[in-house]
């Protein structure tokens, strides 16, 4: 009896280190170019920044939009706004660890996103390849350098990258719309567009530009599996997919579909302190509209 349990226990202690040895990495031997030999392992341990790994967002999937009957829509309004980074509760969108500018260009590099062009303004007809994307994020200056020996003059080349910090408010362009099989007043958003700020030689700003737009329901799977920051709860992380359909957002009216295609700033008489309060007059238009359908 006593010489099956010390066979028993040697078989269970032999198994034990197996699979011990069996989790411990293999170290691999790499020469280098100096001709120096390095060991590394083939699975390098990376601990775990956080209590368990959180996959639930990365499988995430988003419902398709409702269909949606023509016939169904009784009155609709096209309205474009401006998010300006700098306000508060915008401040996700410059998140140093993630910047949401970072996350539409990795998107058009990869291809889950497409980047249309703004020579047919907002159209979202003209297509941007990556390469005609990437050139919108790097700028080429040349400048002059000199031999302090030879005195000979050199013409150099250098590419500088755009910072997402220098991208401070986005577009949007969305349709409010009654329904009326449901009875209420939806909202839909188009396109996002970042803007980006053009200065002259002496550092003064001159007008922003859109660099491209995104089209928003094709982009919605992939914001819907990137992470927004939650600033009341890091175990429920939001996504940007959350912050656009709950309308998590600061933002003002600039223009609103009109016969002359204009935006507010284009008024004659509408300039600083006017222009939010025409913004504000067009945003309770849209809100007085469906309190007026329910009027009786």
């Amino acid at each position: 009896m006593k010489f099956k349990i010390s066979v028993l226990s040697f078989f269970l202690f032999f198994c034990s280190l197996t699979w011990i040895n069996a989790q411990v990495p293999t170290p691999s031997t790499t020469v280098t170019e100096a001709g120096e030999t390095t060991e590394e392992d083939e699975d390098k341990y990376v601990p775990l920044n956080d209590i368990v790994e959180k996959r639930l967002t990365k499988e995430r999937r988003v419902l398709p939009y409702q269909p949606q009957r023509e016939a169904d829509i009784f009155w609709e309004k096209r309205v474009w706004r401006v998010i300006d980074v700098r306000e508060k509760m915008n401040k996700r969108f410059v998140y140093p660890k993630r910047y949401f500018f970072d996350i539409l260009m990795e998107g058009v590099m990869d291809g889950t996103l497409t980047a249309y062009g703004i020579n047919d303004e907002d159209d979202f007809t003209e297509t941007l390849s990556k390469d005609e994307a990437a050139q919108l994020v790097s700028e080429v200056d040349t400048f002059v350098s000199f031999d302090p020996e030879t005195y000979e003059e050199t013409i150099e080349v250098a590419y500088n990258d755009l910072n997402p910090e220098d991208i401070r408010r986005y577009r949007i362009k969305e349709i409010w719309f009654f329904d009326e099989e449901t009875s209420t007043l939806q909202v839909r958003i188009l396109g996002i567009a970042p803007l980006k700020e053009e200065y002259d030689d002496q550092g003064n700003f001159l007008y922003e530009l859109p660099m491209f737009w995104i089209y928003y329901p094709d982009a919605r799977e992939s914001l819907a599996r990137e992470i927004a920051f939650n600033e009341n709860n890091d175990a429920s992380p939001m996504t940007w997919h959350d912050i656009f359909e709950m309308r998590f957002f600061s933002s003002y009216i600039y223009k609103e579909s009109n016969v002359y295609d204009r935006r507010l700033q284009d008024i004659p008489g509408l300039q600083g302190v006017d222009l939010l309060l025409e913004s504000e007059k067009i945003r309770l238009s849209i809100f007085n509209f469906e309190h007026d359908v329910w009027e009786f």
